[in-house]
């Protein structure tokens, strides 16, 4: 990568930005404020320098996957099989101007620049669909101090998907079996127009918790919500007991199996 960033600044008439990565940066533990390069005011992000490594840091990102799928649907070209590719949900100081954890992960995405355009438009020309994660989250739920925004972030994939015309799979983030998280996850997935819907949602996890009588029981519900059957909450609510009952002594078994 380096040989390559040596390239990237001599082709832009930087030479001297050629010889490694921000040294202002901070390291793990530091919240970008504590930083010269990701801090609101006058950060190095915002500069000449820094749109000109991001560029290129990001650039490798999407050069990488890329390459992946050329070689995935090479394989997969001729079979029934659909590729997804799984980006991650990185809500933690989405809030603040520099968005420093996703820039750090290649996702040059802030304030002025959109991040997931690019990667939308990459998996659109692979035919693959997108797949992303924190769908069940919302913004109250999280650390304020972190500025952490899960739905606004949600939003803007779901925006970039459908500008790029690729299909948005979706799945939670946390192991979540209240009916906060169900509604979440059924307003952001299922309840929404034809063309704004997401094609597909992976439910995370099939733990012994999962079988708990309660929690199978909303799981049963939030399922035949999310069928497309046009349920309200009330009605699936009703079925769902139906459903817990003739699977209860299966439940039991499960939840046991797991559990030892």
């Amino acid at each position: 990568m380096l040989s390559s960033l040596k390239e990237a600044a001599a082709a832009a008439g930087k030479p001297e930005w050629g010889h490694g990565g921000p040294t202002d940066a901070g390291s793990y533990n530091n919240w970008p404020e504590d930083t010269i390069f990701f801090r609101r005011e006058n950060g190095g992000w915002s500069t000449e320098y820094g749109d000109f490594f991001l560029s290129w840091y990001s650039r490798m990102l999407l050069e990488h996957g890329d390459r992946v799928l050329t070689g995935a649907t090479s394989v997969f070209s001729a079979s029934p099989v659909a590729i997804s590719v799984k980006v991650a949900g990185i809500h933690w100081h989405y809030g603040t101007r520099s968005h420093a954890p996703e820039l750090t992960a290649g996702y040059y995405n802030t304030r002025h620049c959109d991040g997931y355009l690019p990667i939308a438009r990459l998996l659109a020309r692979h035919g693959a669909v997108l797949n992303f994660t924190c769908v069940e989250m919302r913004d109250h739920e999280q650390p304020r101090e972190a500025q952490c925004m899960p739905e606004a972030l949600v939003r803007q994939v779901a925006a970039a998907a459908r500008a790029a015309g690729v299909g948005l799979a979706g799945e939670n983030a946390l192991p979540r079996y209240d009916a906060a998280a169900h509604d979440q996850v059924v307003a952001a997935a299922a309840e929404r127009a034809a063309g704004d819907r997401m094609v597909a949602f992976t439910y995370l996890r099939m733990g012994a918790d999962l079988f708990h009588p309660d929690n199978w029981h909303r799981f049963a519900a939030f399922v035949r919500r999310m069928s497309g059957a046009g349920s309200c909450r009330e009605a699936a609510e009703r079925e769902a007991r139906g459903v817990a009952q003739a699977t209860g002594s299966l439940v039991r078994e499960a939840a046991v199996a797991l559990r030892s």
